[in-house]
């Protein structure tokens, strides 16, 4: 697949549409033993080979994953890379959430010092918090933007009415929640208000917490509580359509997913996350599966699961 660029939003920033998610780069508090110099692998795996979209967020190790990314970008062209970063838990209480304008602009400048740079391409309002008006939050990093800080504005984990009370004044780009082939709720919810407002969807848990790799069967359904066994065996059931696709394209279940994903017109950026440098190498493949409309049609139709 050709590595075009996608626009965010009504920004000047522009992406290829795989990207990289950083939460197990330096994410220590999300994740069991993680290691800073496998984390920095898989970011440098990641620039050099054409994943120059990275995705990160404070919570992702209280800052760690971010300085993580700035040592590395250190050795890097800046111009070349979208760095994408979120903000909202207060550093004393990461349990608490604070959307206020002051913490966010300083969340911003934190930010900055943390990734070794002087502008962030999007900056997200990693979450919502109860009590501060959605426009003066956006309002707030708006002026971050017009000071060359930040270049995209984006909403994270929104509801649909937070998403129009951020939006008032047009100024939010893109907006970052869960979706995937077996979440697929952003299509009623948020999807029809997104695109006449050309704001850009970027999914989160692309894989599913490593479902749609196919490499979990029957005797797996425990790791996936959030689904019925009737359910569970429907995903099985279409993922296993995906393989035999697969195997057309001498790809991966992972790949063709990722392709789909790629193919899809309501979808900016896929950012599948890595532990290790192969996992990169092998999403970095996904370009180069030449995915048919009508293959993208048998994928879509049997990830239809709504009745189950």
């Amino acid at each position: 697949m050709k590595r075009r660029l996608v626009p965010i939003g009504h920004s000047s920033v522009t992406t290829p549409k795989l990207g990289l998610g950083t939460n197990k780069v330096g994410g220590h508090n999300l994740f069991p033993e993680l290691a800073d110099q496998d984390g920095a692998a898989v970011v440098k795996t990641a620039l050099d080979h054409g994943l120059t979209t990275l995705d990160t967020a404070y919570m992702y190790g209280l800052g760690r994953s971010e300085e993580i990314i700035g040592d590395v970008i250190q050795n890097y062209n800046r111009e070349k890379i979208v760095i994408a970063t979120k903000a909202a838990h207060r550093p004393e209480d990461p349990k608490k959430i604070d959307n206020s304008p002051a913490f966010l602009k300083a969340s911003v400048e934190a930010a900055l010092k943390r990734l070794q740079t002087d502008y962030i391409d999007i900056f997200y309002i990693h979450f919502p918090d109860q009590a501060t008006d959605k426009a003066e939050a956006v309002a707030a990093l708006d002026q971050m933007r017009q000071q060359g800080k930040l270049k995209a504005i984006g909403v994270s984990n929104f509801s649909l009415a937070e998403i129009k009370a951020a939006n008032q004044a047009d100024l939010v780009d893109v907006v970052e929640d869960h979706y995937s082939l077996v979440h697929r709720d952003a299509e009623t919810t948020l999807f029809p208000y997104l695109r006449p407002h050309q704001i850009s969807f970027v999914p989160y848990f692309p894989l599913e917490s490593g479902l749609l790799t196919g490499k979990y069967g029957p005797a797996d359904g425990a790791h996936f509580k959030q689904f019925s066994s009737k359910r569970y065996a429907a995903i099985l059931k279409a993922i296993a359509q995906v393989r035999q696709i697969a195997q057309g394209y001498q790809a991966t279940v992972t790949q063709v997913i990722l392709a789909w994903y790629m193919a899809n017109p309501d979808l900016a950026l896929i950012i599948p996350g890595a532990r290790q440098p192969n996992q990169v190498l092998q999403n970095v493949k996904a370009f180069d599966v030449p995915l048919t409309p009508a293959d993208y049609h048998k994928i879509d139709q049997a990830f239809q699961l709504d009745d189950v």
